[in-house]
């Protein structure tokens, strides 16, 4: 196991990766450049056969370097870490502090890779995966890089397990409103990493981060619960407040929008519409006749203005929007 720490100072177990799948990557990836470089080759014979022989070379030599070196490079920088044959053996280049490679991580792994992979058949690179601890070829050793084993299924990626059925809604009365974004990620990515870990590094990392939650929640992790388990209790707690908190606001910002009629008086029914100004006994024959006059507004509040009419007050309009949603309409 190799102890890696990332950005977010999680320490993660992970698997380097061996000799047997290197080897069967680094042949998937040699067949795979290989054949690309021949067929370059024979297309650029065909094309340039009327250069002269200085020509020719110069051209053979570029295609040398642009296929069979930089073409790795920019595969393993564009897929960080990742090319065809890593890909199908679940493998991928990292830094030694667990994070994505760079250009130059992958510039010096492959003008290494020219002498120790290309010039010597791998013979090298095997000799030197085999003597290091964790299966790194001199390319990595200078590059600072490290392969590792990331064989995960797609579908449960960055998915949190769920927690045993026994502990749902038992820390329903926990204060997580103390807790730092930056403990619930560390918290999630051990959830969601926890079957790649070593099992001791694994419950060393559980305990130290349950201890941290129950310091921030302001009461202690019971002790009959794993830490693991406990860990996965709580962000299930979690969002299942954020859920309900995202259910009850939705349904309330629908049922302020809904309302587009009236709003009712005290007494259940509709206050009539307010007259337009000049609308009376004297308006001109066969006009609609005058409604009736408005009700008085909830809170007895008039304001006078300067044509006449009449407004009820912001406060009985708030009332009357907000009334059965529990929320405050927007200022």
């Amino acid at each position: 196991m190799s102890e890696l720490v990332t950005g977010d100072a999680v320490v993660l177990g992970l698997r380097p990766a061996r000799l047997p799948s290197r080897a069967l990557a680094l042949a998937i990836d040699m067949a795979v450049v290989w054949t690309v470089y021949l067929s370059v080759s024979v297309g650029l014979a065909i094309a340039t056969a009327s250069l002269d022989e200085a020509a020719g070379m110069a051209i053979a030599v570029a295609s040398f370097v642009l296929v069979l070196v930089g073409a790795p490079i920019a595969v393993e920088t564009l897929t960080h870490g990742r090319s065809l044959g890593k890909m199908a053996c679940g493998l991928r280049v990292v830094r030694d502090d667990g994070g994505p490679i760079r250009f130059r991580h992958a510039l010096v792994r492959g003008a290494v890779g020219v002498v120790e992979i290309l010039m010597t058949f791998g013979v090298v690179a095997c000799i030197a995966s085999l003597i290091s601890e964790r299966g790194r070829r001199i390319g990595d050793v200078f590059a600072g890089t490290l392969v590792v084993r990331e064989r995960v299924s797609a579908g449960r990626v960055g998915v949190v397990p769920p927690p045993p059925p026994w502990l749902v809604g038992r820390f329903a009365g926990l204060d997580l409103s103390g807790v730092p974004d930056g403990l619930w990620l560390a918290i999630r990515q051990y959830l969601t990493r926890m079957g790649q870990l070593d099992p001791q590094v694994g419950a060393a990392m559980a305990g130290r981060l349950a201890g941290d939650l129950a310091a921030r929640t302001g009461a202690p992790a019971p002790r009959e619960v794993p830490a693991a388990a406990y860990l996965a209790a709580v962000v299930n707690e979690r969002q299942a407040r954020d859920a309900r908190r995202a259910f009850v606001g939705a349904s309330g910002s629908g049922a302020v929008s809904g309302g587009a009629g009236p709003a009712p008086a005290p007494g259940g029914s509709v206050a009539a519409p307010v007259p337009a100004p000049g609308a009376g006994p004297g308006s001109a024959p066969g006009s609609a006749p005058a409604p009736a006059p408005a009700p008085a507004p909830v809170d007895g509040s008039v304001d006078g203005s300067v044509d006449g009419s009449v407004r009820v007050s912001a406060g009985s309009e708030a009332g009357a929007a907000s009334s059965g949603t529990g929320f405050a309409p927007p200022a």
